[in-house]
């Protein structure tokens, strides 16, 4: 997916090997320690040859063969935290790194003061091209009528769409519905909405997945349901979208510390994966009662737009122009 998104932009891709090795077996853990080799040594042939001024690395143990790889030959790195708390390779990381640049301010708590820079999330320029009225005018949203957008990551999220769909017929009586499911999921969505009737199906729209046109779904929506990876930081703030927020439960505890830094700021709630079928307080009962309480949602919208910042792309350009060129701008 990676390589894909990657060269869709016209920008060159290499890659090299890696792998985890916090969470996985004995066994897993000494093939990836031997990929984690090498990549480190085709990362050393790439900086190398390439030459570069200056390296921004992300999480992900792909990352830290490039590092190793830009601290040994004398090239300033900087690593970009996309959630508040780091993971064990944004950890190893920070070692060589010059800089790290974070989304918020709440990531001091894990990284050295000297080497923290608070930059925002690098929304896509997109985002400040749309506008809430015409985006709604063009999904044909009514003044009166509300919006609820539900969406995994990259990859969509199987137990949203499954409880979604299982509740549909109760959501769609509360509003409009976009559904964007990923690419493994849209198959078996679009069947069931196949199987609704045709006022139903004109309510619930499903995709499997967006690009820019996400700018556009996220900027007409009252609500979202989703997932609490670092976007979620960033992109629902910049447009004011109020979410209900289901960490993965499998992602240690990232996404958990990304909602409740949303929801203690109100700007979101947070429903755990295993109570998204509960009668009382799961999917159905939370989009209920935030979309029934104008006020709640109006104070959550407004709170959202509170923690935006517009500028994080800029800021991280400026950071690695920066080193680039000896600290001198």
């Amino acid at each position: 997916m990676e390589r894909a998104l990657v060269e869709r932009e016209g920008v060159d891709f290499l890659a090299i090997q890696a792998g985890g090795l916090h969470g996985v077996g004995a066994a897993k853990a000494v093939k990836n320690g031997l990929r984690l080799a090498l990549g480190t040594r085709r990362a050393f042939g790439i900086v190398r040859q390439f030459k570069p001024d200056v390296v921004l690395l992300t999480g992900g143990f792909v990352g830290v063969p490039v590092s190793v790889a830009a601290r040994a030959q004398g090239v300033p790195s900087v690593v970009y935290l996309p959630d508040i708390e780091p993971g064990s390779a944004v950890k190893l990381m920070t070692r060589f790194a010059t800089k790290v640049a974070t989304t918020t301010e709440a990531s001091a708590a894990f990284i050295p003061k000297n080497k923290m820079v608070v930059t925002g999330y690098p929304v896509r320029q997109v985002f400040a091209k749309v506008g809430r009225e015409a985006a709604r005018a063009k999904y044909t949203i009514g003044q009166n009528e509300k919006l609820l957008l539900v969406f995994g990551g990259s990859k969509g999220a199987r137990n949203i769409n499954r409880a979604l769909t299982a509740q549909i017929g109760d959501v769609l009586k509360l509003c409009k519905v976009i559904h964007v499911t990923g690419a493994g999921d849209f198959a078996e969505v679009s069947a069931i909405r196949e199987g609704l009737s045709a006022e139903q199906q004109a309510r619930y729209t499903v995709f499997a997945y967006l690009h820019e046109e996400m700018a556009e779904v996220m900027a007409a929506a009252d609500l979202a349901v989703c997932r609490a990876g670092a976007s979620a930081l960033g992109e629902l703030p910049y447009v004011g979208l109020p979410a209900v927020l289901v960490p993965y439960p499998y992602a240690w505890r990232y996404q958990k510390v990304n909602a409740e830094y949303l929801q203690t700021r109100g700007a979101a709630i947070m429903l755990a994966d295993g109570n998204l079928n509960n009668e009382q307080d799961g999917l159905t009962a939370q989009v209920s009662r935030l979309l029934n309480d104008t006020a709640r949602l109006s104070a959550m919208r407004n709170a959202a737009l509170g923690l935006a910042r517009r500028d994080g792309a800029m800021e991280i350009a400026r950071t690695l122009a920066a080193l680039a060129s000896g600290g001198k701008e």
